[in-house]
């Protein structure tokens, strides 16, 4: 009996010898890849394998795995961008970035660095919220393609990185309008301006610079400011005559001129706003810039 205990407890404290090896098989948190020693050209083409069924996120970790066996291999590199890549495709952006991140960073001469900068911006691109959120991600993202484009110029990802910027300004922009209208409705039309000048002094080019202008009319007229009102009509007119925010704009002004009895005879009649679009001042040919490309909403 004493024997077949002593047995048992041999048992158990091998099985406490035993359990941290086990745990020191794996690495990082659950669901990682365990750690087994392969040559290099079985565990690439393990991962190549694993991408090719479609499993992305186990795929990206094999690849991790050939960069971290074999850091010296001509694999390690190409490993590297490949994790980047599987991680993209699994929707692991912030994995994603981090090895694309790291690439740029060891190999910021080599050819396949403009991509892995494109997969960095991109991975943010995908994440962009609503206009209604929070727009850090889109900042980011802007930056990000603002980097390639200013690093790799000539590659045919910072053309690709233009368009993108233009959607992203698109979406920055209409995050401010949003706000701008939301200090509209409360009555804070100061706070409106601010919001609405911010779009026409940096996202001249985007769909909402139109509105922004009429807006900025709208407010300067419930603050009083009447002569600042007309300027930004007359730079709406200047850029966007037909507009339909550049009539709205002649209606208020219109509205504002009779409810203060400046008006008097036909030629100052509400139903001719010709009379306030001519004695607006004019703004100077590079005050503003010519109309802008096709409206965009939102990046997709």
């Amino acid at each position: 009996m004493l024997k077949l205990d002593r047995s048992l407890f041999l048992l158990a404290a091998a099985a406490v010898v035993v359990l941290p090896l086990s745990a020191c098989s794996t690495f990082g948190k659950k669901g990682d890849t365990a750690y087994v020693a392969r040559d290099v050209n079985t565990l690439y083409a393990a991962a190549k394998r694993t991408m090719d069924q479609g499993d992305y996120e186990r795929a990206a970790k094999l690849f991790d795995e050939v960069e971290r066996q074999h850091p010296y291999s001509v694999w390690a590199r190409r490993a590297q961008m490949m994790s980047a890549f599987n991680y993209y495709l699994a929707r692991k952006y912030n994995d994603a970035i981090a090895s694309a991140r790291r690439f740029v960073t060891i190999h910021p001469g080599n050819s396949e660095a403009s991509y892995a900068q494109y997969l960095i911006a991109m991975s943010y691109y995908q994440q962009i919220e609503d206009v209604t959120r929070d727009q850090s991600t889109s900042d980011s993202a802007k930056q990000s393609f603002s980097e390639l484009i200013r690093r790799y110029p000539d590659t045919r990802y910072a053309a690709e990185a233009r368009l993108k910027l233009d959607l992203i300004n698109d979406h920055l922009a209409g995050k401010q309008m949003e706000v701008g209208r939301f200090y509209q409705r409360s009555g804070n039309w100061l706070a409106s301006t601010y919001r609405f000048r911010d779009v026409i002094d940096n996202y001249q080019t985007t769909s909402h610079a139109p509105e922004a202008l009429a807006r900025m009319v709208e407010s300067d007229l419930a603050l009083g400011l009447v002569e600042e009102a007309r300027k930004a009509a007359a730079v709406l007119g200047a850029n966007y005559r037909g507009d339909k925010w550049y009539n709205y704009s002649l209606y208020l002004l219109t509205r504002e001129a009779h409810d203060r009895g400046r008006v008097a005879g036909h030629a100052g009649s509400p139903d001719s706003p010709e009379a306030i679009e001519e004695s607006a001042p004019r703004p100077s040919a590079t005050s503003y810039p010519v109309r802008p490309p096709a409206p965009v909403t939102k990046p997709k």
